[in-house]
């Protein structure tokens, strides 16, 4: 717009309606999308997750494994922790059994996927764009001013080359609002575990778990 460039060229996007989305995660922000995608915008749902959530099945989202969701999604977004379990979950052989143009969404954690699988994945054509607001490596690249360095990830240059990929350095979480809930919680939980008692949080390491500490 402020260049005067008004043509649609390259714009052509697509509706969220009557698509199926998969979220891997269901505890708050996983629900709150599930309901949205659902509710909002008339998606059909699918979710996996250790423990399912009863509301988000009386809204319609059903609970599958995890190669179901993804060969089944128009577009999976990631809200899990990181565990043993969940590392790499979106790899090579997954995006191997996605839909041709699948929009993969990742602002959990960086090792939730193979950002290498990721970049063979948008070269191929299987995948149609990503967004990411976390990084594998990002403790080396996010928060800093690094215009005037030369970035030696050459797996992270490689994804910013790309056009139908969107980054953020990490900062979906970065509101006086959230600051002040994460300082809220993380007392709170210290406070449950100093008790003797198992805070709401606690990360389950086994299976696929929404809510993080």
């Amino acid at each position: 717009m402020r260049d005067n460039n008004f043509a649609l060229d390259g714009l052509l996007g697509r509706d969220l309606h009557g698509k199926t989305i998969g979220v891997v995660g269901t505890g708050r922000i996983g629900a709150l999308v599930a309901k949205c995608m659902a509710a909002g915008f008339g998606c059909r749902v699918l979710a996996h997750d250790r423990y399912e959530d009863a509301e988000l099945k009386a809204v319609g989202v059903g609970y599958v494994d995890v190669d179901t969701l993804v060969a089944s999604s128009d577009v999976i977004t990631l809200h899990c922790p990181l565990t043993p379990e969940t590392r790499h979950i979106i790899d090579a052989a997954a995006i191997e059994r996605a839909k041709p143009g699948v929009i993969l969404i990742n602002t959990s954690r960086g090792a939730l996927i193979d950002a290498e699988a990721v970049i063979a994945g948008l070269k191929s054509g299987k995948i149609g764009a990503v967004g990411l607001d976390v990084y594998e490596q990002e403790a080396d690249l996010f928060f800093e001013d690094l215009s005037n360095e030369i970035i030696q990830d050459d797996v992270f240059q490689r994804l910013l080359t790309f056009p139908n990929v969107l980054v953020t350095g990490h900062q979906a979480f970065f509101t006086e609002e959230a600051l002040t809930a994460i300082a809220e919680t993380t007392m709170a939980n210290l406070a449950e575990e100093e008790a003797g008692r198992a805070s709401p949080n606690r990360v389950v390491a086994e299976g696929v778990r929404g809510k993080t500490s």
